[in-house]
Parts: C-alpha cells; structure tokens; sequence
C-alpha cells in the first residue's frame, strides 16, 4: 500500500474577476456544492472558501490524482451547476487560470485559517492585491 500526503493550496477566480458570488449565502451554498462534489468524485477537500470573485481550496493529492485534473472537475462541474440553477444573473464561468502551491504539513493549520477567514480578509485587501502578493511571494513570473 501507498501512503501518499501531498496537500496543495489552490486559487481560481471568477471570469474576469467579476463579483458573481457576491452574498454570503450564495458563497456558502456554492462551497457546499463545491465540497459535495469534490466527495463524490473522490477528491479529498480538505478546506474551501473565497469572496465574491475567486475560491481557495486546500486538496490533498490521492495516488491517481493530479492537479490540472482536479481542477478542471471542480471548476468545471460547479459553474454548470451554478447556471443550471440560475444562482446569478449573468452566465457564470471561473477563469481557466488558477494559482496551485503545495503546503507542507508544518503550514496546513494556517493555510487552513487563511481560507477560512476569507471573508475578514477581503475587508482589508482585494483580490487584485492578493493575486499579487502570491505572485511576489511564490515566486510566479
């Protein structure tokens, strides 16, 4: 048997960051959504949040997995959810970018506190600013 612990923070954004998740109760109701299916497809989700334009998940890797795949079955299933249920007005679609950064096993308590306290955050800074501050601090040129 393998044992495999890689945990891998990701970010993704809405189309061009317009604010589409923009009620608490309608982020709530999509990061239910998101978890539920992130479980039925065998992802392990182990932390997600966000504010009115972008998600953060924290994933821990299964041995089959990777991350574009994941991804791509998160993004992918929850914006044709979110439009077949018309939870916003206009056509909803997340942005192909993503950011994704691994967390080491000494970090994921506070990975895991950032994503939960997306929405005392984003009182203070945009998601323009946080974009970039994970662009200067990982490094992404």
């Amino acid at each position: 048997m393998s044992f495999i612990k890689i945990y891998v923070h990701i970010v993704f954004s809405t189309m061009n960051r317009n604010p589409y998740l923009n009620t608490v109760d309608l982020r709530i109701k999509v990061w239910k959504h998101i978890k539920e299916n992130a479980t039925e497809k065998g992802i392990f989700l182990d932390m997600i949040n966000g504010y009115s334009d972008h998600c953060h998940c924290l994933v821990s890797l299964g041995s089959n997995q990777n991350i574009e795949k994941i991804v791509q079955l998160l993004k992918g299933e929850s914006s044709h959810w979110i439009n077949k249920n018309q939870l916003t007005k206009d056509t909803f679609s997340w942005q192909d970018e993503y950011f994704a950064v691994s967390v080491s096993e000494s970090m994921l308590e506070s990975v895991r506190n950032y994503i939960k306290n997306q929405e005392k955050h984003h009182k203070r800074k945009s998601f323009t600013e946080e974009y970039q501050e994970f662009i200067d601090k990982y490094n992404f040129k």
